[in-house]
């Protein structure tokens, strides 16, 4: 891929949340309050049927990395901290419900190319911020094609978003400050005091709005006096303060005077732990791959290509971002046979993707498996028994249609069970 320099090559922005629901978001409940989110919507583009292939945090931080498939990458489940410092040395871990008892391997290799290590390729210097959970010390941003990183640590989530935040030292000199609002700080240090003569690559990655539920004070103060119950107001100040954290960093870009040449990205990982609504499932509850749990939202600013307000109902998944940035710094079209994902730049330009299968896959429960085609999609369980929707009628998933005699279930079910085969690890 030959290199690009020059204006030619924006600078990247990445906003990667926590358990951040598709409905949870103001443009589309008036319960959250999210003006700076509401404005890169207007300001930019919405995917509104994106979706993570394995929606679970660290095979969702996988995918992203690799543009790959977790379950091709061993990682049906995220990674657990086995030891008292938030370690696991243990090259893959089980799941005791999980019926099909399948190894979940406990880091990303270091041999996995991520999008990091390409952009480093075209001459970017990457910075990561937030969480990890793709491995311990020995697998670190650092050491997968990152050049500096901050409050990065080997657990999936904090102790409090107050300090002390974690079990061990991670972030241990502050007093009284919110968790986001410190790796905001350093997101908007970052941006205004950078000074290289090359594009940057910025990755936050934050905690929220995962548990444990602890809202910034001011603003959980504000819900309640606007009727909200502690719980609602709890998650609700969770949500802004994270929508605070985006409108700081795009602010610092334009102060910066760079706002006008920065790609910005905001994703989630998964569906979120609360009400999912009208969406059905969620990140627990045993169904996971149904709509609340593995669609989230997804919008992209890309100044000078993309339309203020563009919306696509293109289905995609997060395995796209890693093609989309080596086109976007490279400004050539990334080829290769090692990843499933593809560039969304047809899309971002207001062309039209070329129509193909998604499919998902997660081993906690029963519900292990799906495909997407279109407006159907077929979810598939351990116990032989399948689910069948018409998600682009049937939004909520209300209407099983398993067994009602459409040539489309028998199809859907061929194409899951040749994507098993190609896909799933199989152990002796």
């Amino acid at each position: 891929m030959p290199k690009v320099t020059g204006q030619s090559q924006p600078h990247v922005v990445l906003l990667f949340v926590d358990d951040w629901g598709w409905s949870d978001v103001g443009f589309r409940n008036d319960r959250f309050l999210t003006p700076h989110i509401d404005q890169l919507k207007q300001e930019g583009m919405e995917f509104t049927r994106a979706y993570i292939p394995t929606p679970t945090c660290s095979p969702s931080r996988a995918s992203l990395l690799t543009g790959k498939e977790a379950i091709r990458l061993e990682m049906p489940r995220h990674i657990e901290q086995k030891n008292k410092d938030g370690t696991n040395d243990e090259k893959y871990n089980y799941w005791k419900t999980d019926p099909a008892q399948m190894p979940s391997i406990n880091w990303l290799p270091l041999e996995e190319q991520t999008y990091a290590e390409v952009l480093k390729e075209q001459g970017y210097y990457n910075m990561f911020i937030g969480k990890w959970h793709l491995g311990h010390e020995p697998y670190y941003p650092i050491y997968q094609g990152f050049d500096a990183m901050f409050g990065t640590g080997n657990w999936g989530h904090p102790k409090s978003y107050y300090p002390d935040f974690f079990k061990d030292d991670l972030l241990e000199d502050y007093s009284d400050a919110y968790l986001t609002d410190v790796l905001t700080d350093k997101a908007v240090e970052f941006i205004s005091d950078y000074d290289k003569d090359v594009p940057f690559m910025m990755s936050l990655w934050y905690y929220n709005v995962h548990s444990p539920h602890v809202g910034r004070k001011d603003l959980v103060e504000q819900f309640l006096e606007k009727g909200y119950s502690d719980k609602e107001a709890t998650y609700a100040a969770m949500v802004a303060s994270m929508d605070t954290s985006v409108g700081r960093v795009r602010r610092a870009l334009k102060d910066k005077g760079i706002d006008k040449n920065t790609v910005v990205l905001l994703i989630s990982d998964q569906g979120g732990f609360f009400s999912n609504a009208p969406l059905s499932g969620g990140k627990i509850g045993g169904n996971t791959l149904g709509e609340g749990g593995a669609r989230v939202p997804f919008l992209v600013y890309y100044p000078g290509v993309t339309t203020p307000g563009a919306v696509s109902d293109t289905p995609i998944q997060t395995i796209d971002v890693f093609p989309t940035l080596a086109e976007i710094a490279s400004g050539n079209r990334y080829n290769s046979d090692d990843i499933q994902g593809v560039s969304l730049m047809p899309e971002l330009k207001g062309k039209k993707l070329k129509s193909r299968d998604l499919f998902f896959y997660r081993s906690y429960e029963d519900q292990y498996a799906a495909i997407l085609s279109g407006a159907w999609k077929l979810i598939k369980y351990r116990s032989g028994t399948y689910e069948l929707f018409n998600v682009a009628d049937d939004i909520s998933e209300h209407t099983n249609q398993i067994g009602t005699g459409l040539p489309i279930e028998k199809t859907l079910k061929s194409k899951l069970r040749k994507w098993e085969n190609r896909a799933v690890p199989t152990y002796e």
